[in-house]
């Protein structure tokens, strides 16, 4: 029997700090909630919006796989590796940062904000050595397709992080429909809409919604309007 979650987009936590506005899937920060604290080893799924010329301090990490995907804008990265990166709409990052790292984060632009997703996901081992990767996409590839942003495997499409998960970027047009299958037993999905309406397994989706879906194989995907949408395959358990 499938168990699924539904998150719609304005039950997500939200905390507008003028320079930063977020909202938050899961609790993080003051926002707290006993039944969104995780869904299997999907952390955090922040949906933030930077000011111009603002951003994230030097902060410290450990022991999680951090995604950063641009939506809009741009984003300077620096950390305690000795990386200086921007990471661009388009790009994807990931840093491990295992035994700790410091990093800060800012629009570097003085003229327009920046619009990303942050995303954490628990590691399958703790204290690995700290790593950064950054890299461009090609979005054609998303076009009414699953483009693989991330996996487990540093010789596969996109980057990889250490957990048997694998992410999806995908753009699909009006009425298209593509099933997914699941790529490993014990795993689960969660769907979460950039833009747009989608139905996954007869429950609509519109425009920030999550769902999270586990126990099952394959589910049926179909875009009512033009839609864009990630979807983030992860481990239910440890």
């Amino acid at each position: 029997m499938k168990t699924t979650v539904l998150h719609k987009a304005d039950t997500r936590g939200h905390a507008d700090h003028g320079w930063l506005n977020a909202y938050h899937s899961f609790s993080f920060a003051s926002w707290y909630n006993p039944d969104r604290i995780q869904f299997g080893m999907l952390r955090v799924l922040n949906d933030d919006t930077v000011a111009a010329g603002m951003g994230f301090g030097t902060h410290p990490h450990d022991n999680m796989e951090i995604i950063t995907i641009p939506l809009e804008g741009d984003l300077a990265h620096k950390d305690s590796m000795g990386n200086a990166a921007t990471i661009k709409t388009g790009d994807v990052q990931v840093m491990s940062a295992g035994t700790g790292i410091q990093h800060s984060e800012f629009n570097p632009n003085a003229d327009q904000r920046t619009k990303l997703f942050q995303i954490w996901v628990f590691p399958k081992y703790r204290n690995v050595e700290p790593r950064y990767q950054q890299i461009t996409l090609d979005v054609a590839e998303q076009k009414n397709n699953f483009a693989q942003i991330l996996s487990p495997n540093p010789d596969d499409a996109g980057v990889w992080i250490h957990q048997d998960a694998w992410f999806h970027l995908a753009d699909f047009e009006t009425g298209f429909e593509k099933q997914y299958e699941l790529k490993k037993e014990g795993n689960g999905l969660y769907a979460f809409v950039i833009s747009g309406t989608i139905t996954i397994d007869g429950h609509e989706l519109e425009t920030r919604d999550g769902l999270g879906i586990a126990d099952f194989k394959t589910l049926d995907i179909k875009a009512s309007t033009d839609a864009k949408f990630l979807l983030m395959e992860i481990p239910m358990k440890q």
